[in-house]
């Protein structure tokens, strides 16, 4: 995906960015499974796909498209509406894995529309939102994120301050104490 705009520097768009990349890697595996004729599996991919989506969508509709809409109305309503067409068909394997036989061709159209849906908001609304949002639509896009959630573990190398660790504790200390004394 993209990284030239600047865009992966604002925290809220690189965590919608890193859900895109988690989708993406379980859409090949949802071909794999559709290839193999394991549907069982790729039922569970879809699952899990709907999970990841859930908090992303509610980020996106909550918290980014409403600053944006007024700007590109038509756009953010077709990614909307995508939103609800790909997830009528991840639904249908909320429960387990559809009886329909018809379920799994659709399901790899779903995913071959959210692959276009994910490249046109990682090329076009995620770029696009760095001239329109300002610092209060920023930090209302960052509640949405709070309120929703995520479904991805956090990175590693995160300094969110609900991983707190003793020993960046120490560090601190140590970097504090010989700031005081040069």
């Amino acid at each position: 995906m993209c990284e030239y705009c600047g865009c992966q520097d604002i925290a809220a768009i690189a965590e919608l960015t890193r859900e895109h990349d988690a989708v993406v890697a379980e859409i090949a595996r949802v071909r794999v499974c559709v290839r193999d004729g394991d549907v069982d599996g790729a039922a569970a991919m879809a699952r899990r796909i709907a999970r990841i989506l859930r908090p992303h969508t509610e980020v996106e509709e909550h918290g980014l498209f409403p600053h944006l809409a007024p700007e590109f109305p038509g756009h953010v309503a077709g990614l909307e509406r995508e939103h609800r067409e790909i997830e009528a068909v991840l639904v249908r394997a909320a429960h387990g894995t559809p009886p329909d036989p018809r379920w799994p061709a659709e399901l790899l159209a779903a995913m071959e529309r959210l692959r276009d849906h994910i490249l046109k908001e990682q090329d076009g609304l995620f770029p696009a939102s760095l001239s329109i949002l300002d610092a209060d639509a920023w930090a209302s896009v960052e509640t949405a994120r709070v309120v929703a959630g995520s479904a991805l573990e956090p990175e590693p190398h995160s300094h969110d301050h609900a991983h707190h660790h003793p020993h960046d504790e120490d560090q601190h200390d140590q970097h504090a104490t010989a700031h005081q004394h040069a």
